[in-house]
């Protein structure tokens, strides 16, 4: 069975031509290839001699994956469906265009073990972790693909519990000779996965964003099992470690849940919770999903919520 070059780091791309008895160089040429001009073949790798796309395509195709379901909503948003992991296995990548840019919503793993209350993919349990090629292709794979202008690894999946898969597609989104993109333009959203989260904060410039959605340790854990494991007060100590005084941000994600997290309790401890910390925190309407007791508060607790936090010192 044929290899995938998509997904591959330079790296990795050199020790492919190193095997291949082809000089270290023609893995930039690669990479070029595959990341620059976005070739779907090897044939196409025009400035290779006949016999080195010969070696290559003896053991390698070039990886892309065509969506298996397209749907728009009415506002534009784009909602792919891509076979990854294993076949009949299917992931979401979601793009979302706004006035001024195009964001993709990327997922990192076929479903997700975390179990958090609120959230419909880790209903489906977890199914596998993407390659670097499956998170590479959900960027160079939907129909505006030369449009997009920022990501979000805010899809299916905890990023940072694949965090080797991820890490390599941010080394090929952000280098020189692979996309190119400014780390600015990426942010990696996780529940706190202490395990990689100081890699990350060390190896990247991208942005962070972090699931709170509880301020109190016994509440949190009841939403989030992982509060159990790697409890908020590690993930903010460590974070605490990090400069986001600048152009990297670090911003909290909030869901609000009637009469759950919603209160005057909750606001004044998230405020106390974050204070002398430069970030943002984002409070997100709830969704009901099927089965489940938790429901969105009105727009006037929220309103209210958000007026309290702004006025806290």
């Amino acid at each position: 069975m044929a290899q995938f070059l998509l997904g591959m780091t330079l790296a990795q791309l050199e020790g492919v031509c190193t095997a291949a008895g082809m000089k270290r160089f023609v893995a930039k040429q690669l990479a070029d290839w595959l990341y620059k001009k976005r070739v779907a073949s090897i044939d196409q790798m025009t400035n290779l001699s006949k016999e080195n796309r010969a070696r290559l395509a003896a053991e390698y195709e070039v990886g892309h994956m065509a969506p298996a379901e397209v749907m728009t909503s009415r506002d534009g948003t784009r909602k792919y469906a891509f076979e990854a992991v294993r076949p009949g296995q299917y992931i979401e990548t979601v793009m979302i265009p706004e006035s001024d840019r195009a964001t993709l919503c990327v997922s990192s793993q076929a479903g997700c073990k975390m179990g958090c209350t609120f959230c419909m993919t880790g209903r489906q349990g977890f199914h596998g972790n993407l390659s670097a090629r499956e998170i590479i292709a959900q960027f160079m794979d939907v129909d505006e693909a030369e449009e997009l202008t920022n990501a979000v690894f805010m899809g299916m999946g905890e990023p940072l519990d694949n965090w080797d898969n991820v890490k390599s597609a941010i080394e090929i989104l952000t280098s020189e000779w692979g996309f190119g993109w400014s780390p600015k333009r990426i942010t990696l959203s996780t529940i706190g996965d202490m395990a990689t989260l100081k890699d990350f904060l060390d190896s990247t410039r991208c942005h962070l964003a972090v699931s709170l959605h509880n301020p109190f340790h016994e509440e949190r854990q009841k939403l989030m099992p992982v509060e159990n494991r790697y409890p908020l007060s590690e993930v903010l100590s460590l974070i605490r470690q990090y400069d986001f005084t600048g152009q990297r941000r670090v911003t909290f994600e909030y869901i609000m849940f009637a009469g759950v997290n919603d209160t005057k309790r909750h606001a004044d401890a998230l405020a106390r919770l974050l204070s002398g910390l430069e970030c943002r925190v984002n409070l997100i309407r709830f969704h009901k999903i099927p089965g489940s007791p938790l429901a969105s508060g009105s727009e006037q607790m929220i309103e209210a919520f958000r007026a309290r936090l702004s006025a806290a010192p």
